[in-house]
């Protein structure tokens, strides 16, 4: 499924940078859950600083930036399901 959050940006969703610096897709709920942030769209570009840096990436350091993708996340999903269904599939509120 596509993203229903950032669909047809060429940017970075965190910093802006633009598609020529080369972008990743993120699954913002990863890990056990990567197959659910793929099955509702539930997905962002970011660039390989942003996704992958040991410090400033969101599968390095930076829990900050994956805190609000979360949270972004479960909006974006609300939108056309219920709090108690995202509980349901993600196991945690994270609003």
């Amino acid at each position: 499924m596509k993203s229903i959050i950032d669909e047809g940006s060429q940017q970075c969703f965190n910093c802006g940078a633009n598609s020529s610096v080369g972008l990743h897709v993120h699954h913002i709920f990863f890990g056990p859950n990567r197959k659910n942030s793929e099955k509702y769209g539930l997905k962002v570009k970011l660039c390989y600083i942003c996704h992958e840096d040991n410090k400033k990436g969101v599968h390095g350091l930076n829990t900050e930036l994956k805190e609000r993708l979360f949270q972004i996340g479960q909006q974006a999903f609300e939108r056309d399901h219920t709090r108690e269904e995202f509980m349901a599939i993600f196991g945690k509120n994270y609003l």
